[in-house]
């Protein structure tokens, strides 16, 4: 059984010593409360659960209509992410109503802001599920050029892409950004890292614990 953090708090808008207070108050089973993060004008938080669930900005993998989202931050070269890919796909398809919302968070060096900017760029011809599978699916080490080629091989238009990056700069950066500022308001210490409902599940899971942690979620939506 998966001890998670109470639903209720995780979108709750609180100070950032509010924040601390409740960070100090001791840790449970997978990690430490979330901390709030606010954007620049200090007005809006960027934790509403309209942005870490629905970010309109970041197409929708899995179940589109489902009842419950599983929130992955990610990144390519991130060996543990690779790894439990495919458990979390099994996972997903298994229940087959979840939604499957990923998020790039490219914390390994250059190589993987790369794979992630050229990534989100395959979304503007409807590409981005197949270019994160791509990318995610690589067994060697990441290179601006193996990028390229393996989306290439994915049957992803590298040309349109590239032009699409620079044309929507700005717009990708905004994306990586609001990500980065969601997994750190969030305490994440690394990749992968998972909401899953409006619980906060930092760390790799198993199939079986994608599993309990969707029940989970789903029993706590059930009781509202």
């Amino acid at each position: 059984m998966t001890t998670l953090i109470d639903p209720a708090r995780l979108f709750q808008r609180r100070s950032r010593r509010d924040a601390l207070r409740v960070l100090g108050a001791g840790a449970v089973m997978l990690g430490v409360a979330p901390r709030l993060a606010r954007a620049d004008n200090d007005e809006e938080t960027v934790l509403t659960e309209a942005l870490v669930l629905r970010d309109p900005d970041i197409p929708v993998a899995g179940n589109a209509e489902g009842d419950i989202t599983i929130v992955e931050w990610f990144d390519y070269q991130c060996p543990y992410c690779r790894k439990l890919e495919p458990e979390l796909q099994q996972a997903v398809k298994g229940d087959g109503k979840v939604r499957l919302v990923f998020k790039d968070w490219p914390i390994l060096g250059p190589a993987s802001v790369y794979a992630s900017r050229l990534a989100l760029a395959t979304k503007f011809q409807g590409k981005f599920v197949e270019a994160h599978a791509a990318l995610i699916g690589l067994d060697v080490k990441l290179t601006e050029p193996g990028a390229r080629d393996r989306l290439a091989k994915a049957g992803i238009d590298v040309d349109r892409a590239l032009a699409d990056l620079e044309t929507n700069r700005d717009a990708i950066a905004a994306v990586l950004k609001r990500s980065d500022t969601q997994a750190t308001a969030f305490g994440f210490q690394g990749t992968p890292a998972f909401i899953v409902g409006k619980f906060r599940v930092p760390g790799p899971l198993t199939r079986e614990q994608f599993g309990q942690a969707i029940a989970d979620a789903r029993k706590a939506a059930a009781k509202k």
